[in-house]
């Protein structure tokens, strides 16, 4: 590469640029600058974390809290360093990823189907509520066992949990999304010619894309505490039943970084919703 291409672009003379040149260039600098910032902060609160953590285990803090019996970052971190050299290991995170692959991907296609029609027809809504108002407060630990009868395997029944985890989130959100669509959209639609069909999939559908995106990442979250329910209950693998199991054998480690190990995935999860769903919401981004 030659040294000319290699030139910051501080060193470009702005009247060479195209332009506008100048203003995109400053634009560029400031969100990386903003984006910096925000990832520093964030790296920073970490430590902050990190290292509370660690005073607390180290003092064995007993204010309204107690750290005697809880592991150091440290500790933790030999523990994970450990296990990443154990094949089971992997084993109880693929497990995991595809539970939550079934039951998510099912949960978003009835979701977002039912939250739909609920939201343009009176009467599915009607029909509907009922069952989503009374199932929706039931906890998943309480599906357990009625799942383990309705289910031929153990298996079936933690997907099951796990799909019913994600779905209300999903309607909901939809619902709303739905509900929100501006009326005069509706109507210049109508003016122009457009059949109900044309209507539901050019105007209704897109309108509500920010409020199903939204319930798609919250829906993410729930469907992982609904399938660690599953797993620690009935499960023989699984990240739920890895750390249930540590708590069992009082390997305290071993609950951390199970713990840690959840957390990691159902954010790695969420984030790979939001980057699905990003380009959907382009034309919002437009927009403003």
């Amino acid at each position: 590469m030659s040294v000319e291409a290699n030139l910051d672009l501080g060193d470009v003379d702005e009247h060479e640029l195209p332009a506008g040149s100048p203003h995109l260039v400053a634009d560029l600098r400031d969100k990386l600058m903003a984006t910096g910032r925000s990832w520093g902060v964030r790296v920073f609160a970490v430590l902050i974390g990190l290292g509370l953590w660690y005073w607390a285990a180290r003092v064995h803090l007993d204010f309204y809290i107690r750290f005697d019996n809880v592991p150091s970052p440290v500790i933790v971190g030999e523990a994970f360093w450990r296990h990443l050299h154990e094949t089971k290991f992997y084993i109880h995170i693929l497990v995991s990823m595809r539970r939550i692959l079934f039951g998510y991907i099912l949960a978003a296609v009835v979701g977002i189907f039912l939250g739909l029609i609920m939201g343009r027809s009176r009467f599915a809504r009607d029909f509907l509520t009922p069952y989503i108002e009374l199932l929706r407060p039931i906890p998943a630990v309480a599906w357990i066992p009625l799942a383990i009868l309705m289910w031929p395997t153990e298996e079936s029944s933690i997907i099951y949990i796990t799909f019913l985890g994600a779905l209300f989130p999903i309607v909901l959100n939809t619902i709303h999304g739905v509900e929100q669509t501006p009326e005069v959209l509706v109507r210049a639609a109508q003016s122009l010619g457009a059949r109900r069909v044309q209507i539901f999939w050019h105007v209704v559908i897109p309108a509500a894309l920010p409020s199903i995106a939204a319930g798609l990442a919250i829906g993410m979250g729930v469907s992982w505490f609904s399938l660690l329910a599953g797993e620690i209950i009935s499960g023989q693998y699984g990240i739920g039943y890895f750390t249930w199991n540590a708590y069992s054998l009082i390997i305290y480690p071993d609950i951390v970084v199970g713990m840690l190990m959840i957390g990691l995935l159902g954010t790695f999860c969420t984030y790979g919703v939001r980057l699905l769903t990003y380009p959907l919401l382009a034309w919002q981004r437009r927009a403003r």
